[in-house]
């Protein structure tokens, strides 16, 4: 996903939202106010969350798998607390090493992980 198409997603309970916080996180849970780069399909409730990214800059990001997120407006930056909302199951990913991508076919399957590589241009 290219940081250069992200906007940010408005709520209501606007407050701070980081792109990277101290990891491991305490508790291992995902901070309230940590954000992501999220898929608007995944967000809208369109498709489930299929892989989420914790990228070797301590960033995170969360996708569809199946529709292409570097397309303009398919992506927006968010609070990770708003995926959960959707898809609870990412929660058990909050220990997700960094450098590391967890996938899956579909919602109520197992989550599989394995290093992250960014694919060539």
């Amino acid at each position: 996903m290219d940081d250069r198409n992200v906007e940010a997603h408005e709520h209501s309970d606007q407050h701070e939202m980081f792109r990277s916080l101290p990891f491991p996180f305490s508790g291992g849970q995902f901070p309230g106010n940590l954000g992501a780069v999220v898929q608007r399909t995944v967000l809208d409730g369109v498709e489930p969350a299929r892989e989420v990214i914790h990228a070797d800059d301590n960033s995170w990001l969360v996708g569809d798998g199946v529709n292409d997120p570097n397309q303009p407006g398919a992506v927006v930056a968010t609070c990770m607390k708003h995926v959960i909302e959707r898809n609870s199951s990412v929660t058990q990913l909050a220990s997700l090493p960094i450098g590391q991508v967890a996938y899956r076919e579909n919602p109520g399957q197992p989550w599989l992980t394995e290093p992250h590589t960014w694919p060539e241009e």
